[in-house]
């Protein structure tokens, strides 16, 4: 017989009452806070009745355009979050000097910077840069959907999956301590034998075949379904770069789904991988976390460098200088981004040989990256350089990303990099380009496309209020943090002994504050703009003559962005198009093929999330009943789902009368 222990845990497996952490009041109070917030929030949708219509339209939506929309709040909500705790973080490196022990305690602030670096670069940064892609890049190829659509369904709801398995460990056990790449044997069994680790491994798990699948498909779109006449060599950058960052993907997010396969072993099955015993060894965990997590910058960063060149280009009423250049450094930065990862462990004991080596390919790699600055400062050159919102985000890039760079080029030094491999300068570098690259070059493409998604522009004024806010409180944030750095001050600590370091760390808190400004500005623009809704008056829904196809349709686009596929004469699709007198068709629309929406997707990622929370809690009838489940919506969804829908000649027809009717109305 069973005893009652033994049926709890058969039911319940590690998951008790205690796993409720009540005795936390700063995680008692956010879960009351996000409670409510969540509360209100449903309570809003239900009494304007707009589930039926959020499902039919959004959540089970195969459009491209809606599916990038969708990608982009998920990563605006996980950036209030993950600066939530960035906050946390400087704030009580402020309070925590000398005597004062501040207000985390170090396993809770060991919580908060490992979820800060997972929650950005996994929830913020990777969604953010592929709903930007999902969004524009078909438009700019003059592509009616990307090459998968379930697919791509799919993909975002196994994301949003993965961040919110992430998000629950904050209110139900506790959050990885084993810093935010889980490195052994901190992250092994016998160190972390929580359920923290066991979070980490199965939300990245989730989240990485989304990754992984959107990958294949945009670059199967770049591939196979460019309008007729765009050669790749008349492709735009922004389109380069999104095939160059997605050609990466599908290569390093498979080594580190093994990587946390293995280390899942290490800890369910008691394997030895990655510890000293049996055979194993850490190194070999370090050499796979860093093979995808090196590229994964160049992943978040080329679709940005993609960015820039379209702004600059457009605000500057030039060609892109150099456009021949700017895709051979493009391919250049991608193909040697798969050789500079030892670079992470110059200090790890590899030998002069192999140091020397990876320190010479992280210098050659900067080569590239500057040509492309040149090509946007000679494409400035001589221009008429319209100072408007998307243009600011270019011109503070570009002197923070280049200190990056060149602090980047320091640390490839392997003698400077043993002196500063574990101190606050890395921590600032690692920012710098983060922050000064890809925020800066997302929150750019934002606001350049943002007419394009919706009709009408975000508000400049609030605009440039968050530009400043975010410029001058990097720079007041991470100067201290570069100089304490260079002192000699680890990272990683809740606490320091030396009471001439809290100035600074002072100045940076202050500067963390003054970056807050700065999305809560980015927030308040949003929302004045959608309360204002300025129409776009520009009968071709261009309003900053941009140069690139994306602009010859609506602002927002139809539902099958062409109601006839372009042809692509040059370089600059759209702008070639309108020297040519480019007129709309009014005539000989045809049926159009579309694709039908699917509840599948997010059935699918719904009962990975379940798996996945079964999984950690070991919670095994329920980790075997979810992974039947998805066999058999997989099943059924292959067997089930009807791919043909028309929209037919005469819907087309009235679709686009309604359209020229409405700019004419506009004008």
């Amino acid at each position: 017989m069973f005893s009652n222990l033994d049926l709890r845990q058969l039911v319940f497996g590690r998951l008790t009452l205690e796993a409720v952490p009540y005795h936390e009041p700063i995680l008692v109070w956010t879960f009351v806070a996000v409670a409510v917030a969540g509360i209100a929030l449903l309570g809003l949708v239900t009494w304007y009745g707009k589930w039926g219509y959020l499902w039919r339209e959004w959540f089970t939506s195969v459009d491209h355009k809606k599916i990038g929309i969708m990608y982009v709040v998920l990563a605006i909500v996980m950036l209030l979050r993950g600066f939530a705790d960035a906050i946390m973080m400087v704030t009580q490196k402020a309070l925590s000097v000398g005597a004062s022990e501040g207000y985390l305690p170090p396993h809770h602030y060991d919580q908060v910077f490992t979820a800060h670096g997972t929650i950005m670069i996994f929830f913020m940064a990777m969604p953010f840069v592929t709903g930007v892609m999902n969004y524009i890049m078909p438009l700019q190829i003059g592509a009616r959907d990307v090459a998968f659509p379930f697919l791509n369904n799919f993909s975002f709801w196994m994301t949003a999956g993965g961040a919110v398995l992430t998000m629950l460990s904050l209110f139900v056990g506790e959050f990885s301590r084993a810093t935010w790449l889980a490195y052994p044997p901190l992250s092994g069994a016998a160190y972390s034998p929580g359920v923290g680790v066991d979070y980490y491994i199965w939300g990245l798990q989730i989240a990485g075949v989304g990754s992984t699948l959107s990958g294949v498909n945009l670059i199967a779109t770049i591939v196979k379904m460019r309008a007729p006449g765009m050669t790749m060599m008349k492709l735009p950058v922004f389109c380069w770069t999104t095939l160059a960052s997605n050609a990466i993907i599908v290569t390093i997010f498979p080594i580190l789904t093994v990587a946390l396969a293995l280390l899942a072993l290490d800890r369910y099955v008691g394997t030895h991988f990655f510890t000293n015993d049996y055979g194993g060894n850490s190194m070999l965990y370090m050499n796979l976390i860093w093979i995808w997590g090196h590229p994964e910058v160049y992943v978040l960063i080329l679709p940005a460098f993609g960015i820039y060149s379209e702004v600059v280009s457009t605000f500057c009423s030039k060609r892109l200088f150099g456009y021949a250049s700017m895709v051979y450094a493009t391919a250049v930065i991608a193909l040697v981004s798969w050789l500079t990862w030892l670079h992470h462990f110059f200090t790890m004991g590899a030998g002069a040989n192999v140091n020397a080596f990876f320190g010479i390919t992280t210098m050659i790699i900067s080569i590239p990256t500057g040509a492309k600055v040149f090509n946007w400062l000679f494409t400035m050159y001589r221009g008429k350089i319209r100072f408007e919102t998307p243009m600011l985000w270019v011109m503070g890039f570009i002197p923070t990303f280049v200190i990056g760079g060149l602090t980047g080029v320091l640390l490839a030094v392997p003698p400077a990099d043993f002196v500063l491999h574990n101190s606050l300068f890395l921590v600032a570098h690692f920012h710098n380009v983060i922050i000064g690259g890809v925020v800066f070059g997302l929150l750019a493409g934002v606001n350049y496309w943002f007419p394009k998604a919706f009709g009408f522009k975000l508000d400049p004024f609030w605009g440039k209020v968050s530009f400043w806010c975010w410029l001058v409180g990097f720079w007041v944030t991470f100067m201290p943090i570069y100089i304490v750095g260079l002192m000699g001050v680890t990272r990683r600590t809740q606490h320091f002994d030396d009471p001439t370091v809290q100035p600074y760390l002072t100045v940076a808190a202050l500067g963390a504050f003054i970056i807050m400004a700065g999305i809560a500005a980015f927030v308040v623009q949003i929302l004045v703009s959608i309360l204002r809704r300025e129409r776009l008056r520009d009968l071709t829904g261009d309003p900053w003559g941009g140069r690139t196809l994306e602009w010859s349709t609506a602002s927002p686009p139809p539902p099958y962005n062409f109601a006839f596929t372009p042809v692509v004469h040059d370089l600059d699709a759209w702008w070639d198009m309108k020297k040519r007198g480019h007129e709309r068709p009014l005539e000989g629309y045809r049926p159009i093929h579309m694709p039908r929406n699917t509840s599948a997707g997010i059935v699918l990622a719904g009962i990975s999330t379940v798996l996945g929370f079964a999984l950690v809690w070991y919670i095994w009838w329920l980790a075997a009943l979810s992974f039947a489940g998805l066999l058999a919506v997989a099943v059924l969804h292959t067997y089930n789902y009807n791919r043909d829908f028309y929209i037919p000649a005469e819907d087309v027809v009235r679709l686009e009368s309604q359209r020229t009717a409405q700019l004419a109305a506009r004008a």
